[in-house]
């Protein structure tokens, strides 16, 4: 990945699963990072720590992405604890797994505050803060353009930030700021493993039967990718949503 050395960086949902490796590679590249979590405190004090041994002014922001106020004063106070902002990724997600046929308004209400409204607001706040050559990263997953049971309202809102990640780009592009997109076949995370219970064996075996490289992906690599397109080496990428899948969306589903 690229060096991000004396970069302040806000990642959210950054104390578990993939958003700590992303937090770790931009603290390992020379970034202080303000981790953004919710409520598990245990899971964010011992990140804390990892990430202090090796960007000692790393900071913990507790908000809930849910809420329009709290993402505002997350970022602000990002900045003004780190003394400025380089960096926001988008990571943190949740939603309620069911069909359409049966999801309520407020799963509805719920998913999109927390990715689509939360995105908007903390771009909004960021852009007022970074200087040229800011880097926007937002997380997507494999629901944006791949039908997976019971992820309609999440894959909806995934796409919708797609969608924003380019328009974004065009807003913020004459100031340098990058904005890109980073989506993600199946990882064995914690969230993933929920989702799927018991069947989780059958879909990482099927998951890794149909990619190009017969292999889940570490979060590491998925967080190396991110940790690029927030380095001065992705200065003239942007607009893009990269699928980091190992093939996964390309298999035909006719293949052997």
């Amino acid at each position: 990945m690229g060096v991000v050395d004396g970069e302040r960086a806000l990642v959210t949902g950054a104390t578990r699963g993939l958003g700590r490796a992303i937090a770790i590679a931009l603290a390992k590249a020379g970034a202080a990072v303000a981790l953004n979590y919710r409520r598990d405190e245990a899971s964010a004090a011992a990140t804390l720590d990892e990430i202090r041994a090796l960007s000692p002014k790393s900071i913990l922001i507790r908000a809930d992405l849910e809420d329009e106020a709290q993402v505002r004063a997350m970022v602000v106070q990002a900045a003004r604890e780190l003394g400025g902002l380089d960096i926001y990724v988008a990571n943190a997600a949740a939603t309620a797994f069911r069909p359409l046929l049966e999801a309520k308004p407020h799963n509805l209400t719920r998913t999109f505050n927390l990715s689509v409204t939360s995105f908007v607001a903390a771009v909004q706040e960021a852009s007022r803060i970074m200087a040229g050559d800011g880097r926007i990263v937002m997380v997507s997953g494999i629901d944006s353009v791949r039908f997976l049971s019971g992820h309609g309202v999440l894959g909806a809102a995934k796409a919708a930030l797609e969608s924003m990640v380019r328009y974004f780009a065009f807003e913020l592009g004459a100031r340098g700021i990058t904005v890109n997109g980073v989506n993600t076949g199946l990882m064995d995370t914690d969230s993933a493993r929920t989702y799927f219970g018991d069947d989780f064996e059958r879909a990482r075996r099927t998951a890794i039967a149909r990619t190009a490289l017969k292999r889940l992906p570490r979060l590491e690599e998925i967080a190396a990718v991110i940790g690029f397109l927030c380095s001065p080496e992705a200065s003239f990428l942007t607009g893009q949503t990269i699928m980091v899948d190992g093939g996964l969306t390309i298999a035909s589903p006719l293949a052997p």
